[in-house]
C-alpha cells in the first residue's frame, strides 16, 4: 500500500501539532480488528496474513481515512525480491547484487567459492595504505545492507568494516574476493516454508582469539522456525574471553537473550514455543555467577 502523504519539507498552510495540544486526548486510529495504527511519515506499508477477506476489510478501512494506493501483491521492495512458490516464499537481493557487481567493475571476473580464505587474518598494518578509500567504503556499505538476506556472508563482512578508517591493499583485495562469492551465489536468498510447524531452535558457536590484532573472538548464533533462517549474528565480542569455554560461554549468553526476545515475538503473534528452556539459562546464570565470583576472588 503506498501512503500519499505530505512532504516533511513542504510548506504547509495549517497549523500541525507534533503532540496533543492542551486539553485534547484524540483516539488512537483503530482497525475493525483492533490494530493501532501510527501513519504519520509512512511512504509505504505492507500488510500480510492469510486471512483475505481480513486483509480485505483492512484495506477498505484505511482508504475511508488516508489516502492510499493498493500497489497490489509484494514482488519488489526497498531492493529485496519476493518469489512465491509452491511450497513458500523465497526472500532475495539478486538484482541489488547485480547492480552492485556492476559498480564494482568485475562482471568479467572469476567467482570464489567461500566469501573468505580460512587462512586469512587482516591486521590494520598488512600492506600499504589505499590511495581512494571512497569505493572500499561504498562497496562495504553496500554489501552490509546485501546481509539483510544474506547470513553466509555476514560473518565476512564485519571483518572488512573494521578497516573503513584506513583500508589497505589487503583489505580491498578480500573485498573483491566476497564480491566474487557474490557473484557465484546471486540466487541465494531465504527460504520461508509454508508447509512446516512453527517450532523454534537455534545454534551459536564462537572462535577464540580469532582477531590477532585485539585478541577478542566472535560471536554467531542463528535462529529457525521450522527450517526458515529467521534470525542470526555475527559480532566481535566486547572483552577478550581468556579461554575458548569462555568465548562459547560469552556467545550463549547473547544467544539466550535472542531467543527469549524472539520466544516473546512469537507468543505475541499467536505462535507460543511450548518447549524447555530452563537448562539454557541456568547455564548462562552459572556463568554469570561464576565470573563475579571470579573478579571477587581478586
Amino acid at each position: 500500500m503506498d501512503v500519499k502523504n505530505v512532504f516533511l519539507n513542504g510548506t504547509l498552510s495549517e497549523e500541525v501539532y507534533m503532540k496533543p495540544p492542551p486539553g485534547t486526548s484524540p483516539p488512537p486510529n483503530k482497525t475493525p480488528h483492533g490494530i493501532v495504527l501510527l501513519l504519520l511519515y509512512v511512504d509505504d506499508m505492507i500488510i500480510t496474513g492469510n486471512d483475505l477477506q481480513a486483509i480485505s476489510d483492512l484495506q477498505h478501512y484505511l482508504g475511508q481515512h488516508f489516502e492510499m494506493k493498493d500497489l497490489g501483491s509484494l514482488n519488489y521492495f526497498l531492493g529485496l525480491e519476493v518469489s512465491r512458490r509452491s511450497d513458500g516464499d523465497l526472500l532475495s537481493q539478486a538484482k541489488y547484487a547485480s547492480d552492485l557487481l556492476a559498480r564494482s567493475g568485475i562482471i568479467d571476473s572469476n567467482t570464489s567459492s567461500t566469501p573468505l580464505d580460512p587462512n586469512t587474518h587482516l591486521t590494520p598494518f598488512d600492506s600499504v595504505p589505499l590511495e581512494d578509500v571512497s569505493l572500499y567504503r561504498q562497496l562495504v556499505g553496500s554489501l552490509i545492507y546485501l546481509t539483510v538476506t544474506r547470513s553466509d556472508i555476514a560473518y565476512a563482512i564485519p571483518i572488512v568494516s573494521q578497516f573503513m578508517a584506513a583500508p589497505r591493499t589487503i583489505h580491498f583485495t578480500v573485498d573483491l574476493r566476497i564480491l566474487c562469492y557474490v557473484k557465484k551465489t546471486l540466487g541465494h536468498g531465504l527460504q520461508f516454508s509454508s508447509q512446516s510447524s512453527p517450532v523454534l531452535s537455534g545454534y551459536s558457536d564462537a572462535d577464540w582469539a580469532g582477531d590477532p590484532t585485539d585478541r577478542r573472538s566472535t560471536t554467531g548464533y542463528c535462529f529457525y522456525l521450522s527450517d526458515s533462517l529467521i534470525s542470526w549474528r555475527s559480532k566481535k565480542q566486547s572483552v577478550v574471553s581468556r579461554s575458548s569455554t569462555e568465548s562459547e560461554y560469552r556467545a550463549l549468553d547473547d544467544a539466550t537473550a535472542e531467543l527469549l526476545w524472539l520466544r516473546w515475538l512469537l507468543a505475541d503473534m499467536g505462535a507460543p514455543q511450548q518447549g524447555p528452556l530452563s537448562f539454557i539459562v541456568t547455564i548462562v546464570v552459572l556463568f554469570r555467577l561464576l565470573t563475579m565470583m571470579s573478579f571477587m576472588n581478586v
